[in-house]
């Protein structure tokens, strides 16, 4: 053995992923989830099992796990599903497993539990709310039918069309409505309209069939795209019995494609003959009303036979009312020149000249006064100031010291000596007199 084919573990695990990685590029795996794990990182890892054996499997955030575009339902142990995906190596341990890139349910209850377990989490959200729903324009003048081209429903969309409102046109977006790629396209569909500003409603359609068939109309991102259109949407997928998430996130569900024709568009000859029955009614209401005229003419010209004596009334009348006006105007005018008078008066009494003689008397009155009070309170104040005076300076220690006495300190501390109790011989002594100090040292202490 050569030195050279000799591996180390990590080596032998690169050369067995690499491995792997190439055989299986894409593979698809069935089986039924056990051990799932969904730690806070948002990766799913899980154990495909059957009833031989397992395979450990991861679903990474970044191969599109998100609730609205991966998958329409929960995955959870016990689970049936079907999955695409490719094989791979975990190195530090030395493990295969599956790295997941898409997931499918297997067999028709899971499509069920997915479609009960989707229809319950877009209901939490409101998406079904009646509140969302947009009327239905009374007269579209284009309708947008997304189907496929090559079927019955167009047929009989046509069909219901034609003999309801001729004049109405179909803007048909083609789409597969079945298949693994029928969801991408109705979606694209759907938003192509909706860009296009088009069209006036929506219909959405294809015939029964089964879970398996209806699958592309049970798509989340296709409900969401549906619930955010500004435009009315109809659907109508698969026959009475059936529904879809389509159904319920529309703002209005036919039970047949035929049906939603007749929803989306009036009857045109019952709209002509309502407008005629309208018709009608007004000439008939219009004849009644001129014939009710008439007779209250004939009325008043029967009651009315001799004008003049109506004008004599009221010329009678005006003539009151114009001597009724000349005493009010009269009146009046009375009580409003008595009115000026009197404000005359008043303001002659409140003229602002008397008021600011009073006023300067009132001001000169007060400036005296001031005046007064100030000399009386300035002599009074120095006279109490030399009173004040005389006493602080009776009361001063200079005064004492002017008298013959002296302050004696303790040096260095400058305390007064008031008695000879803590003074020894030699101690420094400071001694103030009237006119300045003496510095002296004790010789002798005599009796305290």
């Amino acid at each position: 053995m050569q030195m050279k084919d000799i591996l180390t573990v990590s080596q032998l695990n690169d050369h067995i992923k690499a491995l792997l990685e190439e055989a299986f590029t894409s593979l698809w795996v069935e089986g039924e989830i056990s051990n799932l794990r969904r730690p806070g990182s948002g990766h799913i890892y899980f154990s495909l099992k059957d009833d031989k054996s397992q395979i450990r499997a991861v679903y990474f955030r970044p191969y599109g796990y998100n609730r609205a575009r991966s998958t329409a339902f929960d995955l959870e142990d016990g689970a049936k599903i079907l999955c695409r995906a490719r094989l791979s190596a975990y190195q530090p341990r030395g493990e295969y497993q599956l790295i997941v890139e898409s997931v499918e349910p297997l067999g028709i209850g899971a499509l069920q539990k997915a479609f009960e377990q989707l229809k319950a989490r877009l209901a939490s959200e409101g998406l079904f709310d009646d509140i969302h729903k947009k009327a239905l324009p009374f007269m579209p003048a284009r309708i947008g039918v997304i189907t496929s081209p090559s079927g019955a429903v167009i047929r009989d969309i046509l069909h219901v069309t034609r003999r309801r409102f001729p004049s109405v046109n179909i803007l048909i977006a083609p789409a597969r409505v079945q298949g693994t790629e029928a969801a991408g396209e109705i979606l694209q569909a759907l938003r192509h309209l909706q860009k296009s500003g088009l069209v006036d409603v929506i219909i959405i359609a294809r015939g029964g069939g089964s879970l398996e068939d209806l699958a592309p109309f049970n798509d989340e991102v296709l409900a969401r795209e549906i619930f955010r259109c500004s435009i009315p949407v109809i659907s109508a997928v698969g026959h009475e019995t059936d529904f879809t998430i389509c159904d319920f996130v529309s703002d209005l569900r036919a039970p047949t494609p035929s049906a939603a024709a007749e929803l989306a568009v009036p009857q045109r000859s019952q709209l002509l003959a309502d407008v005629n029955d309208l018709q009608q009614r007004l000439t008939a209401a219009k004849r009644r009303y001129l014939d009710e005229q008439r007779m209250r003419l004939t009325s008043l010209q029967a009651r009315f036979k001799d004008p003049r004596r109506f004008l004599i009334d009221f010329q009678l009348h005006l003539d009151d009312l114009r001597e009724r006006l000349e005493r009010a105007m009269n009146s009046a005018g009375r009580f409003r020149h008595d009115q000026l008078h009197k404000l005359k008066m008043g303001l002659r009494h409140a003229s602002p000249e008397r008021r600011v003689r009073e006023k300067q008397i009132l001001l000169a009155h007060l400036e005296k006064s001031l005046h007064n009070f100030w000399q009386s309170d300035t002599a009074a104040r120095r006279e109490r100031l030399i009173r004040n005076t005389a006493l602080i300076e009776s009361l001063s220690p200079l005064a004492v010291l002017q008298r013959g006495y002296s302050i004696t300190r303790h040096l260095p501390s400058y305390d007064v000596i008031k008695h000879t109790g803590g003074l020894k011989p030699d101690d420094r002594l400071s001694i103030t007199l009237a006119r300045g100090h003496i510095e002296a040292r004790v010789e002798k202490i005599s009796g305290e």
